[in-house]
């Protein structure tokens, strides 16, 4: 786990993209930073994270690990992984991976509720219809969820790191460093059969 002051700066991993999120200093908020747009080559892109991490003077790396629904580690997740180690060896900073099951669902979600107030307002209250983030064009609305989906994955690593901090010895469940981690009961938390 990664505990200690400063900001952490999240990654959500993309083929095209890569969504970027920091927290403020007291590791408590996360925001949307900026999103790289990634090449061929994958050497480069590790060089623009590194000058981002300087640039925000980020202690710490969270990746986002797209685990399956399933819990199954599949080839993004193990792509994620890969490139988590190859940061590791470029960076000064621990770099960690989180579960980012469901980040996109969550933005996408966030992102229609929004718009489609915004159109209700426009039209005086009167329904709604579906638009691109906020009028935006089709690649920028994807720009937009890339950074808001890495907000996302980071504040839920800020929040479980604050709860480990609160309750000494409580287990994270579904972390993922250890994606199957259940408690000894064999249910995981919050489990409505408890």
């Amino acid at each position: 786990m990664c505990r200690g002051p400063g900001r952490a700066l999240g990654l959500d991993l993309g083929e095209r993209r890569v969504g970027v999120a920091l927290s403020d200093s007291a590791r408590v908020l996360a925001s949307p930073y900026t999103v790289v747009q990634r090449g061929a080559d994958r050497e480069r892109d590790r060089v623009r994270i590194v000058a981002l991490v300087e640039e925000t003077g980020a202690t710490a790396v969270v990746i986002g690990l797209p685990i399956g629904l399933d819990g199954r580690i599949g080839a993004a997740a193990r792509g994620a992984l890969l490139e988590a180690e190859a940061l590791r060896a470029v960076l000064d900073v621990p770099v960690e991976t989180a579960d980012e099951r469901f980040t996109t669902v969550e933005v996408e979600r966030r992102r229609l509720e929004a718009s489609a107030e915004v159109d209700a307002r426009r039209r005086g209250g009167r329904g709604s219809r579906r638009r691109s983030a906020y009028g935006a064009s089709r690649s920028r609305s994807r720009a937009i969820v890339d950074d808001a989906a890495a907000a996302v994955m980071l504040q839920a690593w800020l929040d479980a790191q604050r709860a480990v901090e609160e309750e000494p010895g409580r287990a994270v469940v579904g972390d993922a460093e250890d994606p199957g981690a259940e408690d000894p009961g064999g249910r995981f938390e919050g489990d409505p059969s408890e």
